[in-house]
């Protein structure tokens, strides 16, 4: 059965994984109405992935016993001011879910919930990744240094960074 301490944290996290899927489709909309097709379509699959984390979290909530909650969303930030001004936001967004993935691990360790504990390593593994991969493109618009041609070509080759460890 799934401590109480725990449900609370995990549908906690569900919330947070819910409103980085939704934030990530409202970054896409907006790259897809500014021209950015290949940012955009990258940012639609990291939609996906996140709905797939949240999936997966409210799937072992229900089998542990709990009861997950679908939650409400608050509606993202819509306008940016370019590209790069959304991989800083997905940085600072990444490693703010870090942060409570930890929490989680942290409370489960206190309260020595190991299965949980277990099945939080993925999330702790795939936080590595997405951080990584935030930097890393954020790296490569500081190379472009604003030039539109550089631009286009990391809007080019986005398309080819889709997470393969999405499930």
């Amino acid at each position: 059965m799934l401590h109480e301490q725990i449900a609370t944290a995990l549908n906690e996290q569900i919330k947070l994984e819910a409103q980085s899927s939704h934030t990530y489709l409202a970054m896409a909309v907006w790259a897809e109405t500014n021209g950015f097709d290949g940012t955009a379509t990258f940012l639609y699959a990291q939609a996906e992935e996140e709905r797939m984390h949240m999936l997966k979290l409210m799937q072992f909530v229900n089998e542990r016993g709990g009861l997950a909650n679908v939650p409400a969303l608050e509606a993202p930030v819509e306008t940016y001011d370019g590209v790069e001004a959304i991989f800083r936001s997905i940085l600072a967004h990444e490693t703010s879910v870090t942060a409570s993935i930890n929490s989680v691990v942290d409370q489960c360790l206190s309260i020595k919930d190991y299965t949980t504990y277990n099945f939080m390593q993925w999330y702790v593994a795939e936080q590595i990744e997405e951080e990584s991969m935030a930097r890393m493109l954020l790296d490569k618009l500081a190379l472009a240094g604003g030039d539109r041609g550089a631009l286009y070509l990391f809007d080019r080759d986005i398309v080819g960074l889709g997470k393969e460890s999405a499930n």
